[in-house]
């Protein structure tokens, strides 16, 4: 997945076959000019830039027709990424045709990586294949051990090898200031990140109350300014690192699932998103983080700042942990929790982000009430 996109070269001869197949007639392409400019067309054709709209003369039969073929340029507000700039054109595609007086959409398409145009025109759904791969989720293991109340060698094994795993993919750097802020900015804004989350809270909740989420929400737009400058740490991250999106088999060997918003963010995102499991379960385990899942708590912490070197990140996780709190705590997703759980997980939530540096060592304090 590409950031920056180079400029691309257009091969009539594969403009012409699009067009033919795109009208379902044969179609004579008499001009290719950017709007705005530029009448040689070689140098137009060489030198098409993403987010340049192209005019394309063509000819149908006896009529003469001019098209503009159009993209959206890589770089900030949210358009990173090539799975953002399709959304846009996507949505377009849909949207261009619905509004009256509006300019009409002829078709949605990609340049293909041999430089051919593909038309996804008549696309209803995107879909996605992937390889079959075995396993049992990790949450099982949870299960086992809540259901036991001991964790195993092999328990601490695996807590080892996914601390491991994170410090080594995250030692993977990316330089880009913007893309960084933006990661930021989705862990407050993004629909299926903290205020997306809270939004899902039901508003008549007889306990929950809409300002004990607004202060969650106040203090975490404080601590995205504090996280804005810390552009260096943009590493390569899975997204969605939790117990559901892990598949063990013999011993430690696992393959993770499901990698979400983006190729790279912060490494902290990815340490909440599973550590943040341990004390949920210890609490389903017995109503307090006590041992077998506090020593696997530790464990990952420790295996992993061993393994990452990196002791910023506990500088920087406590609004990553309140929003992965905030999921766990959910009346939606874990509907039938008790009360005194789902408390002990809003006060953490809530409390950790009065932590300047988050101490992984003692977090049972966060777990106090809050009334």
């Amino acid at each position: 997945m590409r950031y920056a996109l180079s400029m691309s070269e257009i091969d009539p001869s594969k403009l012409h076959e699009y067009l033919i197949g795109l009208f379902k007639e044969e179609v004579e392409i008499l001009g290719i000019h950017p709007l705005g400019g530029m009448d040689d067309v070689e140098l137009v054709l060489k030198d098409f830039g993403y987010g340049t709209p192209l005019k394309i003369n063509i000819k149908m039969q006896d009529t003469e027709k001019s098209i503009v073929l159009s993209t959206v340029r890589p770089g900030g507000f949210g358009h990173n990424l090539m799975s953002d700039r399709a959304s846009i054109l996507l949505w377009q595609a849909e949207a261009f045709n619905q509004l009256p007086q509006h300019v009409r959409s002829l078709d949605v398409g990609a340049f293909t990586k041999r430089g051919q145009f593909q038309s996804l025109g008549d696309t209803d759904e995107l879909f996605l294949l992937m390889e079959m791969v075995e396993g049992k989720e990790y949450f099982r293991d949870l299960d086992r051990i809540k259901a036991s109340g001991v964790a195993t060698e092999l328990d601490a094994r695996r807590v080892e090898t996914l601390a491991e795993y994170l410090a080594q993919i995250h030692k993977v750097k990316h330089m880009d200031i913007d893309y960084y802020e933006r990661r930021t900015r989705e862990l407050i804004g993004h629909n299926e990140c903290m205020f997306g989350l809270t939004d899902s809270y039901p508003m008549d909740h007889e306990w929950i109350r809409p300002d004990f989420l607004a202060e969650i929400e106040k203090k975490c737009i404080d601590w995205r300014w504090r996280l804005k400058t810390l552009t260096h740490r943009l590493s390569q991250t899975h997204g969605d690192f939790h117990p559901f999106n892990i598949l063990f088999r013999d011993g430690v060997d696992f393959t993770a699932l499901d990698r979400s918003r983006g190729t790279y963010g912060e490494p902290a995102d990815d340490l909440a998103g599973l550590s943040i499991n341990y004390l949920f379960w210890g609490l389903l385990h017995k109503g307090d983080f006590t041992e077998p899942f506090r020593g696997l708590w530790e464990k990952f912490y420790s295996t992993y700042i061993s393994a990452s070197g990196d002791t910023e990140v506990l500088r920087v996780i406590p609004p990553y942990l309140s929003w992965r709190a905030l999921v766990v705590a959910s009346p939606v997703w874990y509907p039938h929790i008790s009360i005194s759980i789902r408390k002990k997980l809003l006060n953490f939530a809530r409390n950790i982000l009065d932590q300047d540096e988050f101490d992984w060592e003692n977090p049972i304090e966060l777990l106090e009430d809050w009334n």
